[in-house]
């Protein structure tokens, strides 16, 4: 997603931000762009679309001088990637330059209101709002400016201003959106992650929720929303260069596990109102019309994405009563498939670049289906070929078994699904109000699960000698069971296989003895019925694998002394409703697979056989 750098010191500003932007590359963007205010106040942008050497050179051939400034590596939410609607925006008079990540979820209506009193817009974005907002408060102070102007908004930001009002400083303010601010030696910075502060200062801190930060070339202020003045605890960070990548994680893929939260938080938060509960997805290029007249659905996928269409079946089943195949890309073309007239066909893949999922496109277009990409990558392939696209915001996933794509897509699912519900009528407004307010708490509730951690590498260290695994889960929970046992043969290199529970009786059980570990998807949905149901049919799996002496692990609700009681060792994750619990229950599943493949000295990041993105046959 997006990536904010700003600089105030005794140097030129324009390179450092530039270099700074060139640290923010990893986390995605379409276009990128820089405003500097020179020694006389002036304010000078530079913006251009597509990758950062398209700035460098704007900035080459027209050189910016100034000792302050502000910088954005954008990935378009409100607004087509183009330069026009590249950050930083400015206001009617130019007085103010902001920069911002995140979502101003009521910007429609302020921006009507400003229209109503004249102002006029230049950009698609909801960041122009803000700007304008800044400057029609000037009058005293820039962050005085900026606290009216946040009172005003709703939604998630991290917003970076400067103004040729209040020239001597750069304002930074915080509401969900991480931001760091770096003490450096005659310079101040404020970036929206620790790695482009790097190269200047390893002193550094974090702003809270409700902070907002003043810097000049004398030092940093800082306060809340209302003025009162606050402290932050400055860290000193140690990382080298390759820590600094990794984030200071021993691995890309332990990384990225924990960069979980915010991946499903940025995949959902520019597509919902969290007021209303409405699901926004213009984005995709599908009309309302051709939703409705949706009769059959095929999710067509590989791996890890091959998992997530499957819990996918299930909730556009459950949420919007349309019936879904799920297929192998790999095996798609070769059945002649049968397409029935308003058929919409969703690929799914990180990558878009999958070849067997871009064969699978072609045929089900030649058809005559209705296609929609899934995928990771702006621009890829499958993005560019589909009929509409609906990109997950992970940001880069360097490891090759999947994590933070894998949960990036479940929430994209669970979003497309409450939007084909709502479309066509056939989920009450009150539910769908429910289900938005449940995802927008998802993120800390995965933050929680993340704690489990430590104990979770005590286990690796009990059963990384076993050369099987069994998972087991039922309903949307199967999936799960299923991605568990692909994580751990990736990179661990054990047998591992995904089962359905209620299927033990029919072969597995003779699997079963003292040795093998059985891991078991044991949560539910306590407003559910029917995931009650599943749940005591899971219990008696469980007594089942016990009377054979299985070694017996679980995911639980935390709390469930049902399933503690019986099992060996307990993963407690919090309560969810049962179409987001999958997205909850992978984390364990991961870690596992991953502190088991370090014990056995597997190269995690980079498993034997295997690539990122399978662009072959």
């Amino acid at each position: 997603m997006c990536g904010i750098i700003g600089y105030v010191g005794d140097r030129q500003a324009s390179s450092l931000i530039v270099e700074g932007l060139r640290k923010l590359e990893y986390r995605g963007y379409d276009s990128a762009g820089i405003a500097v205010v020179d020694e006389t106040g002036a304010l000078h942008i530079r913006r251009a679309l597509g990758k950062l050497r398209h700035l460098e050179e704007a900035v080459q051939a027209s050189p910016l001088n100034g000792m302050l400034g502000i910088g954005h590596t954008r990935w378009a939410t409100h607004g087509r990637p183009s330069e026009e609607n590249a950050h930083p925006h400015v206001g009617p008079k130019r007085q103010v330059a902001v920069v911002h990540n995140g979502i101003v979820e009521n910007y429609s209506v302020l921006r009507k209101e400003l229209e109503e009193q004249g102002h006029r817009f230049a950009t698609e974005t909801d960041t122009e709002v803000i700007a304008h907002l800044v400057e029609q408060h000037l009058g005293g102070t820039l962050e005085d400016a900026v606290r009216a102007a946040v009172q005003r908004l709703r939604g998630i930001f991290a917003i970076v201003a400067v103004s040729t009002a209040d020239p001597g400083k750069i304002v930074a303010a915080r509401q969900g959106p991480p931001v760091v601010v770096g003490l450096g030696q005659n310079a101040y910075l404020v970036a929206s992650d620790v790695t482009p502060l790097l190269a200047h200062t390893r002193d550094m801190f974090f702003l809270a929720d409700g902070d907002m930060a003043v810097l000049t070339a004398d030092g940093v202020q800082l306060s809340d929303f209302q003025g009162q003045p606050v402290s932050r605890e400055v860290t000193r960070v140690l990382w080298d260069p390759i820590m600094a990548e990794k984030g200071g994680f021993k691995h890309f893929m332990l990384k990225e596990i924990f960069e979980q939260p915010r991946a499903v938080r940025e995949t959902f938060v520019t597509r919902i109102g969290q007021e209303s509960g409405a699901v926004y997805l213009e984005e995709t290029g599908l009309t309302p019309a051709q939703l409705q007249a949706v009769r059959q659905m095929k999710i067509v996928a590989c791996g890890t994405s091959w998992h997530a269409a499957l819990a996918a079946k299930f909730m556009i089943e459950q949420l919007a009563r349309v019936p879904v195949e799920v297929d192998y890309a790999s095996e798609f073309r070769y059945r002649d498939p049968l397409i029935e007239p308003n058929t919409l066909v969703i690929f799914v893949s990180q990558s878009g670049e999958t070849a067997d999922t871009l064969a699978a496109l072609r045929e089900a277009a030649g058809k005559g289906a209705v296609t929609l990409a899934i995928c990771n990558v702006l621009g890829s392939t499958l993005a560019r070929e589909a009929a509409g696209c609906l990109l997950t915001h992970a940001g880069p996933e360097i490891g090759v078994a999947s994590t933070k794509a894998f949960t990036a897509q479940l929430t994209a699912l669970l979003v497309f699904a409450l939007h084909l519900a709502q479309v066509r009528n056939a989920l009450p407004e009150a539910e769908g109000l429910r289900l938005v307010k449940e995802l927008v708490h998802l993120p800390a509730k995965l933050e929680t699960v993340l704690a489990l951690d430590d104990q979770v590498d005590n286990l690796a260290k009990l059963l990384y000698r076993s050369e099987d695994f069994l998972f087991l889960g039922r309903g949307i929970h199967y999936p799960i069971a299923l991605e568990g046992a692909l994580k751990l043969k990736e990179i661990s290199y054990i047998h591992a296989e995904g089962y359905p529970a209620g299927e033990m009786k029919h072969g597995p059980n003779a699997l079963i003895d003292g040795t093998l570990p059985v891991v078991f998807l044991a949560t539910r949905d306590r407003n559910s019925a029917a995931s009650s149901l599943t749940y005591e049919k899971t219990l008696s799996a469980i007594h089942e694998v016990r009377a054979r002496d299985g070694i017996v692990l679980a995911v639980a609700n935390e709390g469930d002394t049902a399933v503690s009681r019986l099992c060996s060792h307990t993963f407690p994750i919090p309560e969810a409703d049962e179409l987001l619990l999958p997205i909850l229950e992978v984390v364990p599943l991961q870690l596992l697979a991953y502190y088991i493949a370090l014990r056995r000295g597997c190269d995690v990041d980079q498993p034997r056989n295997l690539a990122k993105s399978v662009t072959v046959e």
